[in-house]
């Protein structure tokens, strides 16, 4: 590893309750990075340890990283121990494999990201370059104490992920697909924008939904019911149980960021004959929206597009929000108005011969992935004089 050279003295510590730091310290510190979004906030971090959804009992151990000038917050890095690789949308499910085989412990190792948040940010949080140095030091001195096998930090920003890769750590990369507004006055010039047949698939998705007699309705966080929060976390169950899976989230969290941040929540549910069917969350900011989480309790065609996309869509549109993450993969997307983005992961396996092994898989993937987004940007679903321009 390229340790960076630290000049300034900092205080350390691990925390495993962001009640420890404070609300007012922990966002302040927040409020200073250039590209915060609303899942690094003290209110949806501490929804998801203090509702359980995110805790030692669920795999996902708190040891956030924190640097201190006397009392002062000036680092920290949201930091788990892990003993598994669910809920991370970056999967090191074979290298585990390889671990376990070799007669290694892979678990714990330390996962710096937002449980169960496919969304890029800050993840060295610092008020200066020093503190961010710093911050590096002390991570990999922790990993090395605690004899974890490996450190990971998921969808760090596009700065981050520089610095890195030049610390040393293995730079993988993925792809996501985002929704960019063109500044449209509504729906109707988005799908001007498109091919002829994108355009004419999306009005015949749309059209189905209408003639099914279903309506829709947005309310804002701070609108929210309890009971709305309830028929909301039915629908997200049902599709956990349609999957064959049990959801990470319970109706506490969601009670919670209701409560501690309704001005970044948009509920959309879908109603037939006045009872909801189905519903999606966004959580958004000024710039950004995030499609979080979704469920039905009736199966329609092109009930999902619509519910989680182009009500999303038409959101961004009427508040003139730049880009709409839809969340993890979906090359179906494409169809639909997005586009490809990279994503970035960092990796740091303590054993010289995995990670000699692994940092090979990444240049061959890489290869890989260049090609795939090479690819896509061929196929985007936009008219030849605009493709340039948004891609």
């Amino acid at each position: 590893m390229n340790i960076p050279t630290v000049q300034t003295y900092y205080r350390m510590s691990i925390i495993n309750s962001l009640n420890d730091v404070g609300q007012k310290q922990w966002d302040a510190l927040i409020q200073s990075q250039n590209n915060a979004n609303p899942f690094l906030s003290f209110a949806f971090l501490n929804a998801l340890h203090e509702s359980g959804s995110a805790c030692e009992k669920t795999g996902w151990k708190m040891s956030y990283l924190c640097l201190w000038q006397q009392n002062q917050l000036v680092a920290a890095i949201p930091l788990y121990e892990k003993y598994h690789s669910y809920g991370e949308y970056v999967f090191d499910w074979a290298w585990a494999d390889a671990y376990h085989k070799s007669g290694l412990n892979y678990y714990p190792k330390l996962l710096s990201a937002i449980p169960f948040t496919p969304v890029s940010g800050n993840r060295l949080i610092a008020k200066d370059p020093d503190a961010r140095r710093a911050l590096l030091v002390e991570l990999v001195k922790y990993q090395q104490s605690e004899n974890f096998s490996s450190t990971h930090i998921l969808f760090p920003s596009n700065q981050e992920t520089e610095l890195l890769g030049k610390a040393g750590y293995l730079i993988r990369e993925g792809i996501q697909f985002h929704w960019k507004n063109n500044t449209y006055l509504n729906f109707e010039e988005f799908l001007s924008t498109l091919e002829p047949k994108k355009r004419k698939n999306i009005r015949a998705e749309r059209r189905k939904i209408k003639q099914s007699e279903i309506e829709f309705e947005h309310i804002k966080g701070s609108e929210m019911t309890q009971l709305n929060w309830e028929i909301f976390k039915q629908c997200y169950d049902q599709t956990y149980i349609d999957h064959h899976s049990s959801p990470y989230l319970n109706l506490d969290f969601f009670y919670r960021i209701g409560a501690t941040m309704p001005e970044n929540i948009q509920l959309v549910f879908a109603k037939k004959n006045g009872r909801t069917i189905a519903a999606s969350l966004l959580i958004h900011d000024e710039t950004t929206v995030f499609g979080r989480y979704w469920g039905c309790l009736e199966s329609i065609p092109c009930l999902h597009f619509e519910t989680a996309y182009y009500q999303a869509i038409d959101f961004c549109i009427k508040n003139k929000i730049e880009t709409f993450e839809g969340g993890a993969q979906g090359e179906h997307k494409m169809a639909r108005g997005f586009l490809p983005q990279k994503t970035y992961s960092a990796h740091h396996l303590r054993e010289p011969r995995f990670s000699n092994a692994v940092a090979k898989f990444l240049e061959r993937e890489k290869i890989g992935i260049a090609h795939y987004l090479s690819d896509l940007n061929e196929h985007t679903p936009y008219k030849l004089m605009l493709r340039d321009e948004l891609t």
